[in-house]
């Protein structure tokens, strides 16, 4: 799997979200604070200095860039890695867009921008929609895709599983996005995210036992 292009294009990005933190905290009076982490509620509830605070996602591209750069040679099942490479680059890809967003809208206040706090999960909710389209696409790992015990030892659970994860990834991700832009108590939002989180992961993951158990059952 070839990546070279895709590491080059995080590095360019990551050394640019790194000036405009540069930039834009020198702009910021001294000791200001900028949020460094969002509840579900999309309201800020961690703060620290502006230049740490703006590091942070350059850091997080770097690490991620990293990692999947890696990836590839990590993987037992060589074979089968060709296979997941669209998911991979999707993945990537969207980490390529969605920091460099939440870093323009951390670095906003510098610039005298008011941005709503819905963009951010709005993005993320634009992001799962993404990723959950290019899911089913992947094949058996133990890097990319739903694995479990019986989806990594079995290719016909795996495309089941991660067809089915990829359906309920898409639709959770439009539930987040949505409920961006709708009035919600702050406490109900909460758990609206986590409630679609759990619809996410859950079933697939029993859905992988159940389909392993039916066809050894029918063996």
């Amino acid at each position: 799997m070839k990546n070279k292009g895709l590491l080059i294009v995080s590095l360019v990005v990551a050394v640019l979200m790194a000036g405009l933190a540069y930039y834009a905290a020198g702009l910021l009076p001294a000791g200001a604070q900028l949020p460094t982490h969002w509840g579900p509620d999309g309201n800020p509830d961690r703060f620290s200095d502006a230049l740490p605070a703006l590091m942070i996602m350059p850091g997080i591209l770097l690490l991620i860039s990293a990692v999947f750069a890696v990836v590839p040679y990590l993987e037992p099942l060589q074979d089968k890695l060709e296979g997941s490479q669209p998911l991979l680059r999707t993945v990537w890809v969207g980490m390529l867009v969605l920091l460099p967003l939440i870093e323009i809208f951390n670095a906003a206040p510098a610039f005298g921008w008011s941005m709503p706090n819905s963009i951010r999960l709005i993005s993320v909710g634009l992001l799962l929609m993404v990723i959950g389209n290019a899911l089913p696409k992947s094949r058996p790992g133990f890097f990319v895709g739903i694995r479990t015990p019986w989806t990594i030892t079995d290719t016909d659970n795996w495309i089941a599983t991660n067809r089915l994860g990829g359906k309920l990834m898409m639709l959770g991700g439009l539930v987040i996005a949505l409920s961006a832009l709708v009035p919600l108590e702050g406490r109900f939002r909460v758990v609206l995210f986590f409630a679609t989180i759990a619809a996410m992961v859950l079933p697939p993951l029993a859905y992988s036992w159940w389909f392993w158990r039916r066809k050894n059952t029918h063996a």
